[in-house]
């Protein structure tokens, strides 16, 4: 029986992809580094200190560390979506879905704790969660599991009762790595890619979500 819906952040909840390859861009493209918009692209979902310590390793840079690097594009993502505010669509009606079913509702994203609350208080959201988690400090990000088994285990709800909402495939490998019931919303320009077939339920939108689809 589900007793929980976990959802992802980024790309899910708001529309912040945009702004985490625009800072990339800007911060790695400004240190001499060749990255491009596909690059970034393709490490979606993957925590932000994994991608910088990967371009250190194969690129290289003088100057500033790679922790430096992180909290530069760190501070442009939470700037852009502090005066942005890009909420996406289905966003209030998935939550009152969740939780006009009684479910208990937590947060599991690979991104820093401080942009977590940033976006969080921006869009209004902050008491929508009983419980908010960050990979950030964990030994592996998604797509290990980990950031959403301490979710579920801060609910007191075994994994298996929990259904993830997801929009990356780091993600939504991560979730079923937790034996969670899984939602994708992907985004458009990827969304009939055949993979997405491992989750549960797939959407074009929040918006698309109905009770049924909670489970059991």
């Amino acid at each position: 029986m589900i007793q929980a819906a976990i959802f992802d952040m980024d790309g899910l909840l708001v529309d912040s992809e945009p702004f985490w390859q625009d800072a990339q861009l800007a911060v790695l493209n400004d240190l001499g580094l060749h990255v491009t918009r596909q690059d970034t692209i393709d490490t979606t979902g993957i925590r932000i200190d994994q991608i910088v310590k990967h371009y250190y390793k194969t690129q290289g840079w003088e100057g500033p560390s790679c922790d430096e690097v992180c909290d530069m594009i760190l501070d442009k993502v939470i700037e852009l979506v502090g005066i942005h505010k890009p909420m996406m669509p289905g966003v209030m009606h998935a939550l009152e879905l969740c939780k006009a079913a009684n479910l208990r509702i937590a947060l599991a994203s690979s991104s820093p704790l401080k942009l977590i609350n940033a976006t969080l208080k921006a869009l209004d959201l902050e008491a929508w969660f009983e419980q908010c988690h960050s990979a950030e400090h964990l030994k592996y990000g998604k797509p290990h599991p980990e950031v959403y088994l301490n979710a579920a285990e801060s609910l007191g709800v075994p994994p298996q009762n929990c259904i993830a909402f997801e929009d990356s495939f780091a993600g939504l490998l991560a979730a079923k790595s937790a034996q969670m019931r899984t939602v994708i919303v992907p985004e458009h320009s990827v969304a009939n890619q055949a993979r997405w077939v491992i989750s549960d339920v797939k959407l074009q939108s929040l918006n698309e979500l109905r009770p049924s689809m909670l489970g059991e």
